[in-house]
């Protein structure tokens, strides 16, 4: 099975609402699995923080304020474009450790630029940028395991 078809057959999973698919063939086994706990512990922490304000009503109107600044904040990074990881796996800065980065804060990327690189099942997959700008946010920390769509760059297209 080629790289790419198991990159869409992730991609399928991920839409479809599975948990876990098993699939095997003479030539190869597939399994595949979401991480529910990570869910069910938002879920369980959102009624207990719900919970711990509901017998404070004074607290609500201090809680408004600190809201008004946040909507600018959003304003501003949505005129921002996310440069996505397409798959999952190991995010790299770097094409090695001895290398610069490829690109840092500050840096012009154009359509085609390599940007990254994501490990995935023993491939290095360079990520391109599909937008013209300025990156303004690295999001990811090098080395450190990406998801499915998860942001990892910030782009001011301006």
């Amino acid at each position: 099975m080629k790289p790419q078809e198991i990159q869409e057959l992730i991609d399928f999973i991920s839409k479809s609402g599975l948990d876990e698919v098993n699939i095997e063939t003479s030539d190869f086994k597939i399994a595949v699995k979401k991480h529910s706990a990570v869910q069910q512990v938002a879920q369980e922490a959102a009624p207990r923080a719900a919970s711990q304000q509901a017998p404070a009503p004074a607290q609500a109107t201090p809680a408004a304020q600190p809201q008004k600044p946040a909507a600018p904040q959003k304003e501003e990074a949505s005129r921002y474009i996310e440069i996505k990881s397409p798959m999952i796996g190991t995010f790299y800065r770097s094409p090695n450790p001895e290398s610069e980065d490829f690109v840092k804060p500050g840096d012009a990327v154009k359509p085609g630029q390599t940007v990254c690189i994501v490990e995935a099942m023993k491939l290095f997959n360079e990520i391109e940028s599909e937008v013209s700008g300025t990156i303004v946010k690295i999001l990811v920390d090098n080395a450190s395991p990406v998801e499915y769509d998860q942001p990892l760059f910030l782009v001011d297209p301006a």
